[in-house]
């Protein structure tokens, strides 16, 4: 810690300049600082308060109430203009793409950035976790323990430019067509390889553009992630966590999250190997030998770049071939919905539950379908302009089903947001990570029912037959339960580097995805390669637990709601349309947005039957597709994945899929790396 505080003089200053501020010093700090006596007591007064003296975090002395309410006051006004401005800069960049509109947005980030840093220092004048109101304390420590405003100004602006270098890197990669010569390299991730992943049959094809995407990103950002570590740690330490991950995990509240989550996952394992087993069975017969009957998968081969959604297998691993896929996009035409329809029923389900409707702003200025005079950007999106008034979406909507969901989805935000609007500004936010995905989701859940949807006359044959059911439910299996490993590994991976360091990066990442998924790469990798920057939540900083923690909490927020509205049958037929009960269990959720400890929020969820994230309901929901499952698995060798046998039984690396941890000339594989494998190969997970 000393060495740390001693490596910038202007940071001892800012440390020494909060003390003072505490305890209303008033002698020149450059005086105090001109010895080194006076220097060395002052840097292990704040090694005293960062250590834990005073808590685990660092903090400054001030207690005084009255103090700390007049700057949350003070706080939540300037925020909010400032929220108002960036989000409308934002806004205006992303439905009017031009480069006066991107400096514009650029510009105001950066001065909501500079604003934050200067309320992070001024938060930490008090000792806030000693602060008598709760609320006010809750407050202090949102604005204390977020950011990495620690950092002295040109490692602050240091970090900012990577992690901006590193996206732009991965939003501008290119790559060239499949066995074209002579043609532009032009293919984008979002508008093609993804439908070519999704599309293709041909393995050669789908390997090639595996590698292709991998070969454009990780090799060109690895070393600026390397720094980024560097330096994400050091501000993370300065503010009094052990690492970054450690800081990260702090937007989770619970000193026992890890734990939690590991746990969830264990309980979900034996049904994603079920659901894992019946698949590769499936991806044998089309692929024959290339795919082993006992063994991994090879990442490309599952529809999807990171192997993370396997619904485009749907066609291929449908239970009932008979039975259609539930869609309802012809009917949408047939009776003439058009994209304001779409949203209208997307509010009227909201208004059957006796939530709000949409206010007039909305309807003035939202974008719901793309222009034909301008460049916009399409993705889905909910927007709160932080001024109680103005809240929107933006969606390129066609009139298919899949964008009806997404319209369903992106309104329950708004409902989140309207639901908790009274709040100061700081409270206004879902109430941990992920929530706001669960609500959307749980919102799904019921809207993508065959119930439902015939309820509201887009789906004339409904059926409630066996078949109907099973496909229904390894449709969703095929997006939500294949997910769940890989939402649950991306941050494994990434506070393991954050804590244990940057060696063998790529080799850790491919043994997490082993452990869990039992997926394995299709190539010859080694550290150059560093695949995990090939998911864009990587490069980009953005938290991937709370992903995994939606996925979860849906199905609980899900099973709360359909309980109180007196749903009866199997859980996957629950529609929650016109039940007042629903809807204001649902209210009184939102309402509270992270005014209190999501535990809190989560026991109201789930009418006080736990306060942790639990993955029982997901179970229940697939439970009949789950027993499906095991009946058609009982003829496979193996139910998960094992890596081979030699002829005595001795478990060995016999595939290039586990040439992750490839040596090539002077390359050497680390001791610890090759132990670690051998203990994979041995982890068979069979039950």
């Amino acid at each position: 810690m000393i060495s740390i505080l001693l490596e910038n003089e202007k940071h001892l200053k800012m440390c020494t300049t909060n003390i003072a501020m505490s305890i209303g010093a008033t002698v020149n700090l450059q005086q105090r600082t001109s010895t080194v006596k006076n220097r060395n007591l002052i840097i292990f007064f704040v090694i005293l308060i960062q250590a834990g003296i005073y808590g685990k975090y660092l903090e400054g002395l001030n207690v005084n109430l009255g103090d700390a309410l007049l700057f949350l006051r003070e706080y939540d006004s300037a925020a909010s203009l400032m929220c108002t401005r960036v989000t409308m800069a934002q806004w205006n960049f992303a439905t009017n793409i031009t480069d006066t509109n991107h400096q514009k947005m650029i510009d105001e980030q950066a001065l909501k950035l500079k604003f934050e840093r200067a309320s992070w220092r001024k938060a930490i004048t008090f000792a806030w976790s000693r602060i008598p109101d709760p609320l006010a304390r809750r407050e202090l420590k949102m604005i204390a323990t977020k950011g990495r405003y620690s950092l002295t100004d040109d490692k602050f602006n240091e970090i900012h430019r990577l992690i901006s270098e590193m996206k732009e890197i991965y939003t501008k990669a290119r790559v060239c067509p499949y066995k074209r010569i002579d043609v532009e390299c032009n293919l984008t991730l979002d508008y093609d390889i993804n439908k070519i992943m999704g599309n293709s049959k041909d393995y050669d094809e789908l390997l090639y553009y595996w590698d292709a995407w991998h070969e454009a990103i990780g090799p060109k950002l690895k070393n600026k992630y390397l720094r980024y570590v560097q330096l994400a740690n050091q501000a993370a330490k300065l503010n009094g966590f052990a690492d970054a991950g450690d800081q990260m995990r702090e937007l989770f509240e619970d000193e026992y999250f890890q734990q939690n989550i590991a746990e969830v996952m264990s309980a979900i394992t034996p049904l994603y190997k079920n659901l894992f087993t019946y698949v590769r069975s499936k991806l044998n017969e089309r692929y024959g030998n290339r795919i082993r009957e006992d063994g991994p998968l090879p990442a490309h081969v599952l529809g999807n770049m990171w192997a993370q959604n396997w619904e485009n297998l749907f066609e291929l691993v449908q239970p009932f071939p008979a039975s259609k896929k539930l869609d309802v996009t012809l009917d949408m035409m047939i009776h003439g919905i058009t994209p304001l329809r779409m949203f209208q029923i997307a509010e009227e389900f909201f208004t059957s539950l006796g939530m709000k409707p949409m206010p007039p702003e909305f309807w003035k200025f939202s974008m719901f379908e793309k222009p034909i005079d301008r460049e916009v950007k399409c993705t889905p999106s909910a927007w709160d302009f932080c001024n109680r008034i103005d809240y929107r979406i933006k969606q390129c909507t066609t009139v298919t089903m899949d964008a009806l969901l997404s319209t369903h989805y992106e309104m329950a935000r708004l409902q989140y947001y309207l639901q908790y609007r009274d709040h100061p500004l700081l409270f206004r936010s879902e109430a941990l990570p992920g929530f706001d995905e669960a609500v959307s989701d749980a919102i799904g859940l019921s809207i993508f029912t065959p119930q439902h949807l015939h309820k509201i006359g887009l789906h004339n044959n409904l059926t409630d037959d066996y078949d109907s059911n099973i496909n229904f439910l390894m449709l969703m299996a095929l997006r939500k339960v294949a997910y769940a490993p890989f939402a649950y590994i991306v941050d494994q991976w990434r506070w393991h580097v954050f804590s244990d360091g940057v060696e063998n990066m790529t080799a850790y990442w491919w043994e997490l995805r082993m452990q869990y998924q039992g997926i394995v790469p299709p190539m010859p990798r080694s550290e150059r390669n560093f695949d995990p920057a090939a998911k864009y939540h990587i490069p980009a900083d953005n938290l991937y637990a709370k992903y995994f923690v939606s996925v979860v909490l849906q199905f609980q927020l899900y099973q709360s709601l359909c309980e109180i509205s007196g749903h009866t049958g199997e859980l996957h037929t629950c529609d929650l349309y016109r039940s007042r009960e629903a809807g204001r269990l649902l209210s009184d959720v939102l309402s509270m947005g992270a005014s209190k400890p999501w535990q809190d929020i989560v026991r109201k969820m789930t009418r006080g039957r736990t306060n942790r994230i639990d993955a029982s309901a997901m179970l229940k929901y697939f439970e009949p597709l789950n027993a499906w499952l095991k009946r058609e698995n009982e003829m496979q060798p193996v139910i998960g994945w094992i890596t081979g046998r030699d002829n005595n039984g001795i478990f060995h690396f016999v595939s290039a899929l586990f040439a992750q941890w490839y040596q090539s000339g002077a390359q050497k594989i680390e001791l610890w790396s090759f132990l670690s494998l051998l203990l994979l190969t041995y982890s068979i997970t069979i039950y």
